[in-house]
């Protein structure tokens, strides 16, 4: 497993933390070790984000750590999520915010992105207008 001290791949901003800590207090500390962060093919613009909690990291991963929070990233999601940060909104329309440098056009709701490299072939051109069912969160 390799470790990363600096927080190039993915960080947490103080107030995404502080939900990423209540949440984990809610799960219960043996269900929620880490918070996993990961891109999942899908979504009308190509990928997903999903985030969730692992009991621990797995073969593979890269381990983060942000404002107190041990982050793990499988090696596919690294590159797609390199220099990315969750920020956490209250509000009406409030939830994990994620801002990816790497996402090149995003659904509407902002929980599924296309790289450049994916090409046309992942690419629905109504996904600037929301992804339907999928934005409904």
């Amino acid at each position: 497993m390799a470790t990363v001290e600096h927080e190039t791949i993915v960080s947490l901003t103080e107030g995404a933390a502080t939900k990423v800590r209540a949440l984990m207090a809610e799960e219960g500390e043996s269900e929620a070790g880490v918070l996993r962060i990961a891109v999942q093919g899908g979504g009308c613009s190509g990928f997903e984000y999903a985030l969730g909690f692992d009991q621990a990291p797995q073969a593979g991963d890269v381990e983060l750590h942000s404002h107190g929070i041990q982050i793990v990233v499988d090696p596919y999601s690294a590159p797609y999520l390199s220099g990315t940060q969750i920020d956490f909104v209250d509000g009406l329309q409030g939830g994990f915010a994620i801002n990816n440098p790497n996402a090149k056009s995003a659904c509407g709701c902002g929980h599924s992105f296309q790289v450049e490299d994916e090409g046309a072939a992942g690419a629905d051109p109504h996904a600037a207008d929301g992804c339907g069912s999928g934005c409904s969160h």
